[in-house]
């Protein structure tokens, strides 16, 4: 998996788990593909510091989905609806309940 892609995924997943500062700060560099220059200067923090601090939320972030696996039964449970929408052909009320169960993911 690209490394943005999985990085944007874990965000999503545990993001709100960051404190306020590591989320804004991680959603500016990674989400909003902002430079660790543009980032360090609306902080007022130095390349480093937010360097440092996204190595840190990569772990963190990458550590709860170890712990939790989340993004892992995400992605298992579209496989199965995905087979249940192939072998459903076209009944309609079985496509239906797999994308509202889709959507409330």
């Amino acid at each position: 998996m690209e490394k943005i892609v999985e990085q944007n995924l874990l965000f999503d997943f545990y993001g709100e788990l960051l404190t306020e500062h590591q989320r804004n700060v991680y959603r500016d560099a990674v989400c909003n593909d902002m430079s660790l220059s543009e980032v360090a200067e609306e902080y007022g923090i130095s390349r480093q510091g937010v360097h440092d601090l996204l190595k840190r939320c990569d772990k963190i972030l990458q550590d709860y989905e170890d712990k939790l696996r989340l993004i892992r039964r995400f992605d298992a449970i579209g496989e199965k609806l995905e087979e249940i929408r192939s072998l459903s052909g076209e009944q309609e009320d079985i496509l239906k309940l797999t994308e509202e169960i889709r959507e409330q993911l």
